[in-house]
């Protein structure tokens, strides 16, 4: 009954250091995976900017084009026109509203 309890007890301890370093492994993995995405979130983040600023830069060509009288661009040109001015007539009417 001893041997067996001996053996049994040997088999959990093979066990358990299997266990303990599957267990390093994973948080090993774990690490370099979290030091991956952050890295891959760093570039995703600095892509979207860049992506914003050449929207924002497309805009502008096309406003410039629409400016110097580019006729694909002129429905453009009024729409921010048509723009600009309901953005004015909401601060005269919000400066009405105050009473100044």
């Amino acid at each position: 009954m001893l041997k067996e309890l001996e053996s049994n007890f040997s088999e959990l301890e093979k066990r358990l250091i299997k266990v303990i370093k599957s267990y390093k492994e994973l948080q090993e993995q774990y690490e370099e995976l979290s030091k991956d995405y952050e890295v891959l979130k760093d570039k995703y983040e600095a892509e979207k900017r860049k992506s914003q600023e050449l929207a924002e830069q497309e805009k502008k060509v096309k406003l410039y084009s629409a400016l110097s009288g580019n006729p694909n661009h002129n429905r453009l040109m009024k729409n921010h026109i048509n723009r600009l001015i309901k953005e004015v007539d909401f601060c005269i009417a919000e400066l009405q509203n105050s009473g100044l």
